[in-house]
């Protein structure tokens, strides 16, 4: 990586790098190296492309060398192995030569129609500027739902103001891509990373086109999963909301005991029920299971950024500009 600094904004000859991760996306990866370039063949900016293979499995690796080949502005970063998608981005940012970096999914679904949009915002000062998504072509109601619900959660949860409906299509500065680069946690959520880091940021909306082709690569369970990665790495609320839950419990038994023993000394003794008492003690097991859960999240989060293992390695690095010979 080489180091920067700061150019004019105006400069028409700045260097803008593209970021593309992508995994097994073999079946629509020529044709979204087509509209990127058919994009900023129409910009005045000298632009690199660098494409992430995350471990595909498919042909995606064989069509990027092929690509790289026909297209002095393409690179490679071939990863050892699938890290998954915020590893790949970090790899990316990591590899990226611009004064500006703009990141973009392989599968079309952010169109990329809207980087002279992206790059005028940026040359105006701004830092970060993302793309929010006004309609999401393409996807069920189940997604848009839940998505929905987890943007607006963590909004309400999270002292970092992540913006609604927004993925990783953005463009960032040269020195906001030095600050998000900064951060070496394993367990990573680019998006709480982006709000985070502050600057001057704004928005750019647009409707998200369906997937051009090929297959997602993100099931509910993945999503789930990577929803509590966002929610444990930029809030605590949840071993907060455990503790008041406990509270509450507690009180609750408290107060529950002592009319038992109003009662009795009353009414003389009452004959406990077995289904009422079964009630209650799976009730309070399941009480101290959901808070257990709970804080081994945070507990096996700390363990893995306690190894202090590398984000990543690279098995193959072609810069742009360069040229490869043979099979």
């Amino acid at each position: 990586m080489a180091n920067h600094t700061e150019t004019t904004l105006g400069n028409k000859s700045n260097l803008i790098s593209v970021v593309i991760p992508v995994y097994n996306e073999a079946a629509v990866l020529e044709e979204t190296h087509r509209r990127l370039s058919a994009t900023i063949d129409q910009m005045p900016n000298e632009f690199e492309l660098v494409y992430v293979n995350d471990g595909s499995s498919d042909n995606t690796n064989g069509i990027i060398h092929s690509l790289h080949k026909t297209d002095p502005r393409v690179a490679l970063v071939n990863l050892s192995r699938n890290f998954g998608k915020e590893i790949a981005l970090t790899a990316g940012l990591e590899h990226a030569n611009g004064d500006a970096v703009i990141i973009i999914d392989a599968d079309l679904q952010d169109p990329p129609e809207l980087i002279p949009e992206l790059v005028q915002k940026w040359q105006q000062g701004f830092d970060v500027v993302y793309a929010t998504r006004k309609k999401r072509h393409g996807e069920t109601w189940l997604k848009k739902t839940t998505a929905a619900l987890f943007y607006r959660l963590m909004l309400n949860i999270s002292r970092i103001q992540i913006p609604r409906d927004t993925g990783d299509f953005r463009i960032l500065s040269r020195r906001a891509v030095a600050a998000v680069t900064q951060f070496r946690e394993h367990h990573r959520f680019m998006k709480g990373l982006f709000a985070w880091i502050g600057y001057r940021q704004t928005s750019i909306s647009y409707d998200r086109d369906p997937r051009y082709g090929g297959e997602s690569k993100w099931n509910y369970w993945q999503l789930w999963n990577f929803a509590l990665e966002g929610i444990t790495s930029f809030t605590v609320a949840p071993l907060k909301i455990s503790t008041y839950l406990g509270i509450i419990t507690a009180a609750g038994a408290f107060i529950y005991g002592a009319i038992i023993i109003m009662k009795t000394l009353l009414y003389g003794a009452d004959m406990p029920g077995y289904p009422s008492l079964m009630v209650v003690i799976l009730f309070l097991g399941g009480i101290q299971l959901i808070g257990l859960g709970i804080l081994g999240e945070y507990i096996g989060r700390t363990f893995n950024e306690a190894k202090n293992r590398p984000l990543y390695f690279v098995d193959e690095y072609l810069p742009r500009g360069t040229v490869i010979t043979g099979d």
